[in-house]
Order: C-alpha cells, then structure tokens, then sequence
C-alpha cells in the first residue's frame, strides 16, 4: 500500500495534531469546519502527508456535507479502498496509495459522470493552485 517509510513519530513531527489524528488515526473533522470545504479556488489536491496529487479542483462539487467533496481523482490508482469500518457505518474507506494517510470516505450518491462523492476531509488536503 504505502511507498513511504516513516514511524509515528516521523508523522507526529511532520503534521498537525488535527493532521495526524485524521490522516494517521482516521479521524474527521467537524463538517463545515475544514479550510477546503467551500474553497472554489483552481488546482490540485495533494496529499498532506506525502504531496501526492489526488483531486483535481474541477472535479469538486458542492455536496451540502460541509466536507470537501469530487467526484473522480486524477488517477484511479492515486488512491485505494478499504471496506473495514469499525463504527459499521457501511463506508468505502479512501486512503493515499502512496503513503497510506487516510483522506475520508467514498459514497455512490455523487453527480454523474461517476455517481460517486469522494467526501474528504480538509485536514488530509493541500491546494496546489494554479
């Protein structure tokens, strides 16, 4: 899964307290908190973790989750799946396939092309913009 090479207190040092708690633990922020969750801003959505490019802004879409939300990455293989969710919520885990952080959850009620919504959370994100 991961290409990075780091112990937890590599990650600890590297990320914010939220940061690590979302991206290292699997945490979420509180919706309509995240700095990118009404952001309109053109670029691309980087893992904060490792700087991977995920999402391209063009694929974002105002979902009303108070999470940014898109409906495709900017490659298939820029991120993986995991159906393990300990709450038994039903949810498709999304996590960077380059350094494992997770980034939220996928859902198949999203726009089309796809039909689905990739609901992240603002604290696994950094916007390259162009």
């Amino acid at each position: 899964m991961s290409d990075i090479d780091r112990t937890e207190e590599d990650w600890r040092e590297q990320l914010t307290p939220e940061q690590y708690e979302i991206c290292r633990k699997g945490g979420t922020e509180v919706a309509f908190t995240g700095e990118y969750w009404d952001c309109h801003d053109l670029g691309i959505y980087r893992c904060i973790c490792c700087g991977a490019p995920l999402f391209d802004a063009e694929t974002k879409y105002e979902s009303g989750t108070g999470w940014p939300s898109f409906w495709q990455p900017v490659r298939e293989e820029a991120v993986e799946y995991s159906d393990e969710d300990p709450l038994g919520m039903g949810r498709i885990e999304v996590v960077c396939t380059n350094c494992g952080s997770h980034l939220g959850h996928v859902f198949e009620d999203g726009p089309e092309p796809t039909g689905l919504r990739y609901c992240l959370n603002s604290a696994s994100l950094a916007l390259d913009r162009t």
